[in-house]
Parts: C-alpha cells; sequence; structure tokens
C-alpha cells in the first residue's frame, strides 16, 4: 500500500483565486465606468427622493370647519397608502445612496498592481 498524498490546501484555494493569467479575481471590481453608474444612481436617487415628497404631500389633507362665533376648527386627515409609498421610496433611495458610495469607492481603489509596486518602492 501507499502512504496518501498530501495536498497543501492553501496552493488549491490560491489556484483558485488567480487566473490562467496570474491576474487575481477581484481585479475586475477597480472600473472607472462604475464611477458613471454611481452618478446615474445619484440621479435616481433624486427622482425617488422628488417622489417620495410628493406623495407624503399627498398623503397630508387639511380641513376647515367653520363654526359660528369662534374661530374655525383645523383637521388634518393622512392617508396611509400615501404615506406608506413615501416611506418606501425613502428606504429604496437609502439603499441606492449605499450602493453609490460602494461604486465609487470600487472605482477610485488604487489597482493591485499598482499597489504592489508602491510597496515594492516603499521596501527598497
Amino acid at each position: 500500500m501507499t502512504a496518501p498524498q498530501a495536498t497543501d490546501d492553501a496552493d488549491a484555494t490560491d489556484a483558485a483565486a488567480f487566473g490562467a493569467a496570474g491576474q487575481h479575481r477581484s481585479a475586475s471590481l477597480n472600473q472607472p465606468r462604475r464611477a458613471i453608474v454611481a452618478v446615474v444612481e445619484v440621479l435616481v436617487v433624486a427622482l425617488l427622493v422628488f417622489l417620495a415628497v410628493q406623495c407624503w404631500r399627498n398623503g397630508v389633507i387639511r380641513y376647515t370647519f367653520p363654526i359660528e362665533g369662534h374661530d374655525p376648527l383645523p383637521a388634518t386627515r393622512f392617508v396611509g397608502s400615501w404615506m406608506a409609498g413615501a416611506v418606501a421610496l425613502g428606504t429604496a433611495a437609502g439603499i441606492i445612496v449605499l450602493d453609490a458610495v460602494r461604486q465609487l469607492l470600487l472605482a477610485m481603489r488604487v489597482r493591485p498592481g499598482r499597489r504592489k509596486q508602491a510597496l515594492e518602492a516603499a521596501a527598497a
């Protein structure tokens, strides 16, 4: 019987993380076009906030009831469906803002090759 061959899991992990050309898979995350995506997302957020404000305004209805000999009685009615729509639009806008920040950070991130060159230059 032969002894089982020892496998190095670290080598298998490194081989899976690197492509055939030796490029790390996360290198594709650094793409300057992500900045364009972030700008478009910010514009979408502006539209969603505008729509949320409009929904909120439609959800608040003010009435005034005249009373003889007294000041008019003001009343406010809240329409739940418009309020819920405003909250949903605001929540969606918040999530998209987080993604826009993520896209900007990925667009401006230092490329792995440049980081390696900077580390080598600092070590020398």
